[in-house]
């Protein structure tokens, strides 16, 4: 929370300008904080009367950050397995430790999970920490959040990853305000800065707009939670060794004032666009609901899935577990057909990294063919079904 000391506060509005979010106004020759401050902490750095501080917030000089190190991965154990992001976490996460020079660990929380820690080491981790108590046998945010922090002020990383699902944006944000550090959230790319070892994280920012590339240069550890399907998970070495350390915490830490009575998965649509090796996509292009039974018939002949962009969910032609994007699911098929599509950023993100991008679209400036494998311009109530019935006299031979 940014502070404003009425006391000291002399209304020369330096904050007011230099704040690029709008966010202090001076009213009655004092600053008044807004809600759309963000702690970026433009303001404190140029008060030169000292009136404003971030309470809880990490200054520069507060933090010796010669005494982090490492890169950790929060393994996320669901419904009797590890989560499948936890793996992509571990393929950039062993890119990065090897640039840094420095060990890749991974996190394991449960009970029962101890037999579950080599497939992380088989995975691309050093070293694997494993808390496997009762009491973490259901997900319970104060529970994970305290033991999580507990292990990183124990051990002091100076990177942890998660994945950005529902656990992973429940506990993360939690631990990252406890430790007063930095996080970016919804992640799409991670980088070492070669010069100062900088983590650098880029994501979708201002509506998904722009791709806003974001560092925590006084805080540690260096948090940040990256989408599932858009990092290449490590290929697996059964043969590769780590060490494995179960760590005993307090009690106290195990305490909480949640009880889960009962977990009951959703029983909704039957899709899950993430399984399927091709997708064939849908835009504001097919111009109604009908348009989808050619994206439909194509994807039958392919043997893959149906998925949309957020305009044709937002339109009501099909519903929201098919969609791709920011606010939608990330996919990484081995085959993406965008039907209609113009592939602006914030669809992009979800579907960039598909090993080959067909794009289908009548406006030959449209951005997606900036980043497509292959492009056909021209009228896709043409070009679908020629290209469906041409799968079927091919399957007919």
């Amino acid at each position: 929370m940014l502070i404003v000391d009425t006391e000291k506060c002399i209304g020369c509005g330096v904050c007011e300008e230099t704040c690029a979010f709008g966010a202090i106004t001076v009213e009655d020759s004092i600053a008044v904080v807004g809600d759309t401050c963000t702690l970026c902490g433009s303001c404190v750095d140029n008060c030169e009367v000292e009136a404003l501080h971030i309470e809880g917030g990490v200054r520069k000089g507060d933090t010796d950050l010669d005494q982090w190190s490492g890169i950790w991965v929060f393994a996320e154990y669901r419904h009797g397995q590890i989560a499948p992001v936890a793996y992509e976490l571990l393929g950039i996460g062993r890119q990065l430790a090897d640039q840094r020079g420095v060990p890749l660990s991974a996190v394991l929380f449960g009970d029962q999970v101890l037999e579950h820690a080599n497939q992380l080491i088989a995975a691309g981790a050093d070293t694997v920490y494993v808390v496997d108590h009762p009491a973490l046998a259901d997900y319970r945010e104060d529970v994970y959040g305290r033991v999580l922090e507990d292990l990183i002020r124990a051990r002091k990383p100076e990177v942890v990853l998660a994945g950005a699902t529902a656990i992973g944006r429940s506990v993360i944000p939690q631990v990252a305000t406890a430790l007063g550090a930095g996080l970016t959230a919804d992640c799409t790319q991670l980088a070492i800065r070669e010069e100062d070892g900088m983590l650098l994280q880029t994501r979708p920012a201002f509506g998904g707009n722009i791709m806003a590339t974001i560092e925590c240069p006084h805080s540690r550890p260096q948090m940040a939670t990256v989408r599932p399907k858009v990092m290449a998970p490590a290929p697996v070495d059964p043969t590769r060794t780590g060490e494995v350390v179960e760590v005993e915490v307090p009690e106290e830490l195990l305490q909480s004032r949640v009880e889960v009575l009962e977990c009951v998965q959703e029983e909704g649509e039957n899709v899950n666009i993430q399984e399927f090796e091709i997708l064939v996509a849908g835009g504001r292009g097919l111009e109604n609901e009908k348009g989808f039974e050619l994206i439909q018939a194509l994807a039958e002949e392919l043997g893959g899935g149906v998925a949309a962009s957020r305009a044709a969910v937002d339109a009501g032609w099909i519903s929201y577990p098919h969609q791709v994007g920011q606010t939608g699911k990330t996919v990484c098929p081995k085959l993406y057909i965008a039907c209609g599509i113009s592939g602006a950023i914030q669809h992009a993100v979800g579907m960039q990294s598909a090993d080959t991008i067909v794009a289908i679209n009548r406006d030959e400036k449209a951005p997606i063919f900036d980043f497509a494998t292959y492009g056909l311009v021209g009228d896709l109530f043409e070009i679908v079904p020629l290209l469906t019935e041409k799968l079927r006299e091919t399957k007919g031979q």
